[in-house]
């Protein structure tokens, strides 16, 4: 009996580390992406003369760097602040098929630059 119970317990045990091989990579590649798009609208922002599609092509650069399947229809962008202190949003939204033995589903991100303003 206590053999048996080892051996549950040990398959649970690998069945928790096989989840959480494939559910954090994606999150961690979401966390640094997230802090990419708060780079380019910290240069979006301190450069008015960028236009929103230079900001969207940088963003689907990003987005390719890290693999991550991106339509540019899926990237926003907008221009908020004063004119004397600019500033850009940007965000995107995506979702990652996540595969496990007898279950599939999908994690759903969306990351931004941050706050709209005030």
């Amino acid at each position: 009996m206590g053999t048996v119970k080892a051996i549950v317990g040990f398959l649970v045990i690998v069945g928790v580390i096989y989840c959480a091989f494939q559910v954090i990579p994606p999150e961690l590649t979401n966390y640094s992406f997230q802090d990419d798009l708060r780079n380019i609208a910290m240069v979006g922002g301190a450069n008015p003369h960028q236009s929103d599609q230079e900001l969207i092509d940088a963003v689907m650069k990003k987005a390719q760097e890290h693999q991550i399947t991106l339509a540019p229809e899926q990237v926003t962008i907008q221009r908020i602040g004063t004119p004397g202190a600019p500033a850009v949003f940007v965000a995107a939204e995506y979702s990652v098929p996540v595969n496990l033995p007898g279950y599939s589903f999908t994690l759903h991100f969306t990351p931004s630059s941050g706050n709209r303003g005030m």
